[in-house]
């Protein structure tokens, strides 16, 4: 899954004022006095002593936030009721519900949605597995699967933490591709009882998207799923980076005048992301591409005991180059990070090929600052959505899967993914196409509906797609 950090945290202090002491501008001014930035003030209610007014503020960070209220706090007549986060307040019940199509409002209604209506519906499915696709919610439901091990940006910070990431994720499948999705939360950590568990849970749904499990165990968990599910199972954290980039690069290189087949690629941190953005790269033509790590390159002159890397080091770095990054960035056309904040220094870029290409996707902090590296580079793209040219997976899910569904795809191939990204970069015409625009919003909506027709396309084409062409149609 991508997260973007923005500047501030948008604050409501909800303050009593007592009338007739300290004046609501004498307020606005302490709170400006201290950095605050006023967004909105309302008045909740009133009576002939007092006055409680709701008023929004954009703060940097809760420390700010509690150095307004202790300002506040010293003035005469005024008393803090509470401070809320607007994030927060977002949050209170979570952000999905499940509602019902069909209304229950005599007995009749009971009948044919329950008992004993249902027996019939029950015993026609049991007859002919295939038409849970279209007696039930199975065609049009996802699972989000995580154990909370790899939250971006936080860490192994379990399962129950993990359910507002992917509240929010069923938000975004909904509210972009109409697809229902449902957060299931796993508190485990082993391989093997993942998979069990997964596949017992796969009846209920049309496909599985796997997000924030750790690698290499994600590696795993996603290839065995894959082997042994007949709905597809997508690893959003690695193949949606994946698509997404690889839809940037398409446009950045039509901006350059490069061809996918002769540039150099250094791919900084060769974790889940990093492997798959690889991947994806060298299937759509790239032949010189490095991944570097901590230790350096990685190469096949070298030992390495993740399995993973084993298999990296045979498909890359054909000229075995080794040494750091600073090393081996020198004249590199595509620089790639998905690793850690601030580890490409100005001196690296200025010493990469003419016409530099600089994906850096760390978040919420880049690998480089996009001001330091504005002079040097010609194109620029980030995971943050403060910054010209996002690099985000919500390009990619919503659509893929609606795809996926639609054509009841068995798998989520290779040749999908690139159909994905291809389409996504398409969506920005030659007029359109910049410096600073290479990449669509998520917020653009024809995004969607390129990337559902190209992934059908490519489903009937590789033989993955088990609805008739015909049948295909939206939702």
């Amino acid at each position: 899954m991508s997260v973007s950090s923005g500047a501030s945290t948008y604050m409501i202090f909800r303050i009593q004022k007592e009338k007739g002491r300290t004046p609501l501008s004498d307020i606005a001014a302490i709170i400006e006095k201290t950095g605050g930035d006023i967004v909105g003030i309302d008045v909740i209610s009133s009576d002939h002593t007092n006055t409680i007014h709701d008023i929004a503020v954009n703060v940097f960070d809760q420390a700010h936030s509690q150095l307004i209220s202790e300002s506040l706090q010293k003035l005469d007549g005024v008393k803090i009721i509470h401070v809320s986060d607007r994030t927060f307040l977002a949050h209170l019940g979570g952000k999905i519900e499940i509602a019902s199509k069909i209304s229950v409002k005599n007995r009749d209604d009971l009948s044919r949605v329950y008992t004993p209506g249902v027996a019939g519906v029950c015993t026609a499915i049991a007859e002919q597995p295939s038409k849970a696709y279209s007696l039930t919610i199975k065609s049009n439901t996802i699972a989000i699967v995580t154990d909370g091990t790899a939250v971006l940006g936080l860490g192994d910070i379990g399962p129950l933490a993990a359910m507002p990431v992917m509240e929010g994720k069923a938000m975004l499948f909904k509210q972009f591709a109409d697809v229902d999705a449902f957060p299931i939360c796993l508190d485990m950590k082993d391989p093997d009882e993942m998979v069990r568990t997964i596949k017992a849970l796969a009846p209920a749904f049309g496909g599985i998207n796997l997000e924030d499990i750790s690698a290499p165990r994600c590696f795993e968990i996603e290839e065995r799923l894959k082997q042994e599910l007949d709905i597809p199972v997508f690893h959003d954290d690695q193949h949606g980076t994946a698509v997404a980039l690889l839809a940037g690069l398409l446009n950045a290189l039509k901006i350059t005048g490069k061809q996918m087949s002769e540039i150099k690629v250094v791919v900084n941190g060769i974790g889940a992301a990093g492997i798959a953005c690889s991947k994806m790269l060298l299937s759509a033509g790239v032949r010189n591409l490095i991944g570097v790590d901590r230790n350096g390159a990685i190469h096949r002159g070298a030992h390495y005991d993740n399995p993973y890397w084993t298999e990296f080091a045979q498909i890359t770095n054909p000229n075995q180059e080794t040494g750091n990054l600073s090393e081996v960035i020198k004249n590199a056309d595509v620089f790639i990070g998905v690793s850690a904040p601030n580890i490409l220094k100005v001196d690296d870029v200025r010493s990469m090929a003419k016409d530099p290409i600089v994906f850096a996707m760390a978040n919420p902090i880049p690998e480089i600052d996009p001001e330091l590296a504005k002079p040097y580079v010609k194109i620029l793209a980030t995971g943050r959505s403060d910054v010209p040219n996002q690099i985000n997976n919500v390009l990619c899910f919503p659509g893929i899967f609606r795809g996926a569904l639609d054509c009841r795809a068995s798998e989520i191939n290779e040749a999908m993914k690139l159909a994905a990204a291809q389409a996504i970069a398409s969506v920005i015409t030659d007029d359109e196409l910049s410096e600073t625009y290479i990449i669509p919003s998520v917020f653009n909506q024809e995004v969607v509906r390129k990337v559902r027709d190209a992934v059908i396309e490519a489903a009937y084409r590789t033989g993955v797609a088990q609805k008739s062409m015909g049948d295909a149609s939206y939702g």
